[in-house]
């Protein structure tokens, strides 16, 4: 700013409405004000402190304005520059500390608004933005990438021991060595894998197995008695492996709890949505995953398989068999695929694999299945 550029605006009787710019100057009587732009030579006015009133103005209340009595009627400067309301706040008289704090008090609530109101504004295109975009997988996959590891399996260990303390839960026995062989198969092919797996088998009559968070695993004997062999079983393991191993259950989860969740992570505080999360308990033993996810579990766990030396084809039957129960159901009104098309879209991709001769497991199943009170395998 150079020396006669202005700094204020002055109104009063002589001037236009719209105000006269002019230039101020804080001395210690007061101020002097000049007019550069004034085609008349109009002189420069002097008003002390003792004549001058003093409040908050503006548009938007943002300004200090003063006020007093002129050689032809009253004035009223309104001074916006900051360097100029420092001088003439540190240059004013006591009697003027009162009025310039009440001032500088509407300035300060004028501020705060003005953020508030933005802020507002801001929440409001983001929410807009990510309401449009929340369907995507991108936003999803940005929130879930800002999770730690340690934090996943923290989440998932909290809800993994809640749901065992109320199951018969198996220690020992033919299905769980069983299990534990798969297990090691299947994780030992797993590259830089981030994941110490815990499974557990668990007596009940359900055909499942689910995947938590963090890497816990639990599988149901009604699944090992409905399996006609070991490596049906080890495509149910691969696939849900797969589902930790992609961060299916936090997408999930992300996708449950909302917009929130998204920019609370996005925006890089994980650890603030514990409470949150810890919320949904139990609940993220039923979160459903989507088509999408499903399929890459499934064509990941073919994948997996076939690293391993399994049989892939197990995969493949077990899920033609489910496909009976899918009898007369829409596939597009499914939460999930139906299983026939999964068993087609698996032969498809199985079919593109290298041949390989698969390595037989070291147990038996029908000893397996005979430990469940399971007569032999149709």
């Amino acid at each position: 700013m150079t020396a006669d550029t202005p700094n204020a605006l002055c109104f009063g009787e002589e001037f236009p409405a719209s105000g006269s710019p002019c230039l101020v100057h804080v001395e210690a009587h007061g101020l002097t004000i000049a007019f550069p732009f004034e085609t008349s030579e109009r002189q420069p006015e002097s008003v002390s402190f003792s004549d001058m009133k003093v409040s908050a103005g503006g548009l938007d209340h943002d300004q200090l304005v003063i006020k007093w009595a002129g050689p032809t009627g009253a004035r009223t400067l309104y001074l916006k520059n900051p360097d100029v309301i420092r001088a003439f706040r540190h240059a004013a008289p006591a009697q003027l500390n009162a009025p310039l704090e009440q001032a500088a008090e509407q300035v300060r609530r004028a501020r705060h608004r003005h953020r508030t109101t933005w802020s507002i504004v801001g929440g409001s295109l983001l929410a807009v933005v990510l309401g449009l975009w929340f369907g995507s997988d991108l936003l999803v996959e940005l929130a879930v990438d800002r999770i730690p590891i340690e934090w996943e399996r923290k989440l998932g260990e909290s809800a993994y021991r809640d749901f065992l303390v109320h199951q018969d839960v198996m220690k020992e026995g033919p299905s769980v060595e069983a299990v534990n062989e798969m297990i090691h198969r299947l994780t030992g092919q797993i590259s830089e894998n981030p994941y110490t797996f815990e499974v557990t088998v668990v007596k009940s009559d359900v055909v499942n197995a689910f995947a938590l968070p963090g890497g816990y695993i639990v599988v149901f004997t009604g699944l090992m008695k409905k399996a006609e062999n070991g490596e049906e079983v080890a495509g149910v393991l691969a696939h849900e492996l797969n589902h930790v191993l992609q961060r299916h259950g936090l997408e999930r989860i992300i996708k449950q709890l909302g917009f929130v969740a998204v920019v609370s992570i996005v925006l890089g505080n994980p650890p603030g949505l514990g409470g949150v999360m810890k919320q949904l308990g139990v609940e993220l033993m039923t979160l459903k995953f989507g088509r999408a996810q499903e399929t890459e579990a499934d064509l990941t766990g073919l994948q997996l398989l076939h690293r391993a030396k399994i049989d892939p084809s197990g995969m493949i039957t077990f899920f033609q068999r489910l496909a009976e129960k899918d009898e007369g159901r829409v596939e597009w009104l499914s939460t999930h695929p139906m299983s026939s098309a999964r068993a087609d879209r698996l032969k498809a991709e199985l079919a593109e694999m290298p041949k390989q001769t698969p390595e037989p497991f070291t147990f038996e199943w029908t000893k397996v299945r005979a430990s469940q009170g399971a007569g032999p395998s149709p």
